[in-house]
């Protein structure tokens, strides 16, 4: 008699001579190791990392809006920021708006301050139709010129008393910087 086949035809051989590989079973991986060593170094990074201070500028408000200030127009600088984003200025002694440029702003004020001896009031109008962007370029670079005025007088023994105001732009202001 002959061999009978009854798997459905063909022969059940492996490719590769036989050999078996054997199953992995039970493969445990424990995080808590992993996860210990993370949040000990989450922990020390945020101990020994700097945070940022926040950088405060200081102003005083008056106690209403309806009192008039008193200002001695020597002692006057008023930066007016247009509507198309130039820059002018003027003194209380001479009303004529002259052109200032953005770049020249920091050694300007500080040449300023350095001839009124620490007794500058410098006003900024700006034109509500200016770019806001703008009015944040312009108070850097005041920043900037603070800071280099700040080291002068600390060189001197002195200490430095920023007189600075942000006021409303009038028609009449806006009118004369129209003709410019």
């Amino acid at each position: 008699m002959g061999a009978v086949d009854l798997g459905g035809g063909g022969s059940r051989h492996k490719k590769g001579g036989g050999v078996k590989k054997p199953k992995r079973v039970g493969f445990v991986l424990d995080m808590t190791p992993l996860v210990d060593v993370a949040f000990l170094l989450l922990t020390f990074f945020m101990f020994a990392t700097t945070m940022s201070q926040p950088q405060i500028m200081e102003m005083a408000i008056p106690p209403s809006l309806d009192v008039p200030v008193e200002v001695q127009a020597s002692r006057l600088l008023t930066i007016y920021v247009r509507d198309d984003g130039r820059l002018f200025y003027n003194t209380g002694l001479d009303p004529r708006m002259t052109p200032l440029e953005e770049s020249d702003l920091s050694n300007f004020l500080v040449q300023r301050n350095a001839e009124k001896g620490n007794e500058l009031i410098t006003s900024l109008k700006v034109d509500p139709r200016a770019k806001y962007a703008r009015l944040i370029d312009v108070l850097d670079r005041m920043n900037l010129a603070e800071g280099e005025l700040i080291e002068r007088y600390r060189a001197d023994n002195m200490t430095r008393e920023r007189r600075f105001a942000i006021v409303s732009m009038t028609e009449e202001d806006k009118q004369e910087l129209a003709k410019l």
